[in-house]
C-alpha cells in the first residue's frame, strides 16, 4: 500500500483549531505582548495538553513566537499582514499526517479528484492573511481589550 498525502479538505479540524490559535494570539496579543497556552486554551475551548503539539509546530515554522519566562507565552512571529491561512493549514496539515488508503483506483482517480480540490483551496486560503481575519472581527463589532494600564501601587 503506497503513501498518500492527507487531503486539506478531510484534514479541517486540525487546520480550523491552528487557524483558532493564530486568531487567538493575533486578537489578544499581537506582535510585542504574548499570552498563555492556557488562556488560548480556555478561550477556544481545548485542552492545553492537545494544543501544545500544535502551538510547538507553530513555533518551528516561524509562524508564533515562544518566549519563556513569568510574563511569557506567545506572540506572532510575523506581522498579521505576512501571515496568511495557507501558512497556518500547512503547519497544521504536516503535524497531523497520516496514510490515507491506496490502490490503482485510488491513485488514478480519487487521489487527483482530491488534488484538484486542494489546489482550489490552497487559492483561498493564500488570499487570506490573519489581518483580514481580524478586520473581520473588528466588522462583527468584537473589540480587541485594551492593554493593561500601568500600575504603581505596590
Amino acid at each position: 500500500m503506497s503513501e498518500v498525502p492527507v487531503p486539506r479538505l478531510v484534514r479541517r479540524d486540525r487546520t480550523m483549531v491552528a487557524v483558532a490559535v493564530m486568531l487567538d494570539v493575533a486578537f489578544y496579543s499581537g506582535r510585542t505582548a504574548t499570552v498563555s497556552a492556557a488562556d488560548i486554551a480556555e478561550r477556544i475551548g481545548l485542552a492545553r495538553r492537545g494544543m501544545e503539539p500544535l502551538l510547538q509546530a507553530l513555533s518551528r515554522a516561524g509562524l508564533l513566537e515562544s518566549v519563556r519566562g513569568p510574563r511569557g507565552g506567545y506572540r506572532l512571529g510575523r506581522a498579521r499582514r505576512d501571515i496568511r491561512m495557507s501558512d497556518i493549514a500547512a503547519v497544521a496539515i504536516e503535524a497531523d499526517a497520516a496514510d490515507g488508503p491506496g490502490g490503482a483506483l485510488q491513485e488514478a482517480v480519487v487521489e487527483r479528484m482530491w488534488s484538484d480540490l486542494d489546489a482550489r483551496i490552497d487559492e483561498t486560503l493564500r488570499s487570506i492573511t490573519l489581518e483580514d481575519l481580524l478586520r473581520r472581527a473588528a466588522e462583527a463589532g468584537l473589540r480587541r481589550p485594551a492593554t493593561e494600564p500601568i500600575s504603581f501601587a505596590i
